[in-house]
Order: C-alpha cells, then sequence, then structure tokens
C-alpha cells in the first residue's frame, strides 16, 4: 500500500477500500502512516458511512467490511471466512453485488486464499480484475490463488498499479 496510494494525485476521484489481514488488537497505524504519505484522504471505515470518490478506506481491525446496495458501508463481526476477518472475499463480493461493472478487485501478496472468490464474482459481474503478478509479490499464494479462479484477471507489477488506475479516471 504505501507504494500505491502515494502513487495515485490529488485529482484521482476513484474510491479505494482497503482490506488488509492485521491482528484482531492492532491499532491500524496504517491509517496515519498512509495518510500523512498519500495526497488523497485516508480513513478507517465507519459503520453506515457512505463511500466518497477521492478517498482511501482502510478496513478496521477484526471487521468484515460490507458494502451495501445504496454504497455505504456497513461492519460486521461475523465468523472469519478464510481464517480472517476483515476478509476480502466478503468486500469484492458485496461490492459486485453493489457496483457491477464498475467494481475493481485488486489482489496483492498474501498468504492465504482470501479474495480469490471475490475476485472471481466481480469478473462475473462484469467488473475488472487484477492480480499483482505472483513474479512480484513478497508472497505469491494470493495471487497464484486469484489467478487460478478468474482466468480473465489483469497481471500487473506493483509499479505499473498507479499508471493504470490512473488511466481508469
Amino acid at each position: 500500500m504505501e507504494k500505491l496510494i502515494p502513487a495515485l494525485p490529488p485529482s484521482f476521484n476513484i474510491p479505494i477500500v482497503v482490506v488488509q489481514h492485521i491482528a484482531p488488537d492492532a491499532d491500524n497505524y496504517q491509517v496515519t502512516f498512509l495518510d500523512e504519505k498519500s495526497s488523497l484522504v485516508v480513513k478507517e471505515v465507519e459503520e453506515k458511512e457512505p463511500i466518497k470518490p477521492g478517498t482511501v478506506y482502510i478496513a478496521p481491525p477484526n471487521f468484515h467490511v460490507l458494502l451495501e446496495q445504496d454504497a455505504s458501508f456497513t461492519l460486521t463481526v461475523d465468523e472469519k471466512v478464510n481464517f480472517s476477518r476483515p476478509s476480502i472475499d466478503v468486500l469484492f463480493e458485496t461490492a459486485a453485488e453493489c457496483c457491477k461493472e464498475r467494481t475493481v478487485g485488486i489482489i496483492l501478496t498474501g498468504g492465504n486464499n482470501d479474495g480469490a472468490r471475490g475476485l472471481q464474482k466481480i469478473s462475473r459481474y462484469g467488473g475488472l480484475a487484477i492480480v499483482q503478478d505472483p513474479q512480484d509479490a513478497e508472497v505469491d499464494i494470493m495471487p497464484l490463488n486469484a489467478l487460478r479462479l478468474t482466468k480473465s484477471a489483469k497481471r500487473f507489477y506493483l509499479k505499473d498499479l498507479p499508471s493504470f488506475l490512473k488511466s481508469l479516471m
């Protein structure tokens, strides 16, 4: 995230929601860290908050983040999915249902299969599936699992993602 988010310009008007597997009792330092380095507003997701363009939302520790049909967030403490809460699959599946072809899902480095099913659903609903090239990832398990399930996913090296995302504006 520290390479991707700060590389986006202040004019970047697409909302970003970040789900990272962190300890349930973590202080979510990532919000402060990224907000200081980014020209975009970076904040922790709040219950019932409507999603806004040009904002980077970070999932709070120990909560699943869902995107509702009215494009607002819901936070839950439902069962872990893929041993994770927050779960990428939970966010991706609800974002696909809410935003259909306007959804972009990105899977980066990681050590389990969370996100693979959700990315597949984004693709099925007409959205864009992006996966960090496994050769570029610190841990290639999540990118490999995502690519196995979503054959249409585009592969990117992390350094090339900011330029591609800017082209979507």
